[in-house]
C-alpha cells in the first residue's frame, strides 16, 4: 500500500534546494583569491569558536597573535625570519605542483641543503678566512646541490619506475633527519651537544643589525639576506613557469600529460628535472636557515617548515608572488607559537586554514546555485 504525503506534509519542507553545476569555462582571475581569503576567514572563524569551548577569548589570542608578530618593527623582523625558509618551501612546492608531483619531501631537503652548507664550513671545503662573498656562494651553490639530489631520487624513481613520488619523498625526510643527526651527534658534534661548532662570521649572511652604523633605525633587526634571495627566487620562478617554454611544458604536462605526451614533451625529463630544481629551493631554505639564523647545524633547525610550506603553496595558489605574503602570515603564526599558551593553537589554525582551503576548491570546479522547490 502507497501513502501519499498530505498536503501539509509537502509544505513543511524546505522551499529551496541546492544544485551544484560544474564549471565548464574558466573562473575570472579574481575568484581563487576571494576562495582563499573566504577560506582563511572561515578558518578563523572555526577556530575562534573552539578557543571559545575551550574556555580562551578568540579575540584576545588572535590580538595577541598580531601583537606578537606585527606589533613593533622588531618583531616584524622576527616574523620575516620565520618567513623566510617558508618562502623557498613554497616556491618549491608550487613548481612540482605544478605539474601535479606531490612533493611531500620538502622537509628532507630542507635538511639536506642545511648539510652541505655546513659542510663547506665544517669538513672544510673553504678554509675559514675565505671572503665573505665566496664563503656564501659556495654554501648556496652546495646547499641547492644536496636538496636537488635529494629532490633527483624521487623523481627518478617516478620518471622511470612509476614509484609514486608522495610515498618516496615522505620516506626520505626521515632518512634526511637521521643522516644530519648522524653527523650532529657523531662526527661535528661541539663537546657531545646537539650541535656542531659555530660557523665563522664570513660564513653567516649578512643581517639588517649589520648596517645599523649607517642606518641606526636597523640596529638590532634580525631579517637576513635571505630575504633578498626568496624575492629573487619567486622572480625565476615566475619566470620559468609563465614566460619560458619549459614553463609552459610543465603547466601542460599538469594539466594534460597524455596531450604532452603526444605534442612531444618528455614527461621523464621533465619530471626528474622538477623534482631536482624543487628540491634545491627547499635546500636553500635550509642553507639560509642555518647560515643567516642559527649559525651552526643543530637538530632543531625546522619547525616544520617542510609541511608548513605545503599550506603556502596550496593558499597562495601556485603563484610565486603569492607565496610571499603567505609566507608572511605564517611566519606570524610561528613566532606568535612561541607565547600563545596552549603552544598547539598556532598549529591547529594552520591545520584549519589546511582544511578550509581543502574544501574551498570544491567552489572552483563547480556552480552552486540555490533555487526553489516546485510542486510535484
Amino acid at each position: 500500500m502507497t501513502i501519499s504525503p498530505s498536503k501539509s506534509t509537502s509544505r513543511l519542507r524546505f522551499p529551496f534546494r541546492v544544485q551544484l553545476e560544474p564549471r565548464l569555462a574558466n573562473v575570472p582571475r579574481w575568484f581563487p583569491t576571494l576562495v582563499s581569503v573566504g577560506a582563511i576567514v572561515v578558518a578563523l572563524l572555526i577556530g575562534a569558536v573552539i578557543i571559545a569551548i575551550a574556555g580562551g577569548n578568540p579575540f584576545a589570542t588572535y590580538s595577541h597573535i598580531a601583537q606578537a608578530s606585527f606589533g613593533s618593527l622588531g618583531v616584524f623582523s622576527d616574523t620575516m625570519v620565520k618567513a623566510i625558509p617558508l618562502m623557498f618551501i613554497g616556491l618549491a612546492c608550487s613548481l612540482a605542483f605544478q605539474m601535479r608531483l606531490w612533493n611531500i619531501g620538502a622537509e628532507g631537503q630542507f635538511f639536506m641543503g642545511a648539510w652541505g652548507a655546513s659542510a663547506v664550513v665544517l669538513l672544510p671545503i673553504l678554509p675559514p678566512e675565505t671572503p665573505r662573498w665566496l664563503f656564501i656562494s659556495v654554501m648556496i651553490l652546495v646547499g641547492m646541490a644536496c636538496g636537488a639530489i635529494w629532490g633527483f631520487i624521487p623523481g627518478f624513481l617516478k620518471a622511470k619506475l612509476q614509484v609514486n613520488e608522495i610515498i618516496t619523498t615522505l620516506m626520505m625526510n626521515y632518512i634526511a633527519v637521521s643522516w644530519v643527526n648522524f653527523f650532529i651527534f657523531a662526527i661535528w658534534t661541539e663537546g657531545g651537544f646537539q650541535m656542531s661548532p659555530v660557523f665563522p662570521k664570513n660564513a653567516w649572511l649578512p643581517r639588517l643589525t649589520d648596517l645599523a652604523e649607517s642606518v641606526p633605525i636597523f640596529r638590532g633587526l634580525t631579517t637576513h639576506f635571505g630575504l633578498i634571495l626568496a624575492i629573487l627566487a619567486s622572480v625565476v620562478v615566475w619566470f620559468i613557469l609563465f614566460r619560458s617554454q619549459w614553463g609552459y611544458e610543465i603547466r601542460l604536462l599538469g594539466d594534460n600529460q597524455n596531450a604532452a605526451r603526444y605534442s612531444g614533451i618528455s614527461v621523464t625529463r621533465n619530471t626528474i628535472f622538477v623534482m631536482m630544481l624543487s628540491g634545491a629551493l627547499a635546500g636553500l631554505a635550509g642553507m639560509s636557515e642555518i647560515s643567516g639564523v642559527v649559525h651552526r647545524l643543530q637538530a632543531a633547525i625546522s619547525p616544520g617548515y617542510g609541511f608548513t610550506g605545503i599550506i603556502v603553496a596550496w593558499l597562495a595558489k601556485l603563484n610565486p608572488f603569492g607565496v610571499i605574503l603567505v609566507s608572511i602570515l605564517f611566519g606570524a603564526l610561528i613566532l606568535a607559537g612561541r607565547e600563545i599558551q596552549p603552544s598547539g593553537i598556532p598549529k591547529m589554525i594552520q591545520g584549519i586554514i589546511l582544511v578550509c582551503l581543502i574544501a574551498s576548491d570544491f567552489l572552483l570546479r563547480y556552480r552552486v546555485h540555490i533555487v526553489r522547490r516546485t510542486e510535484e
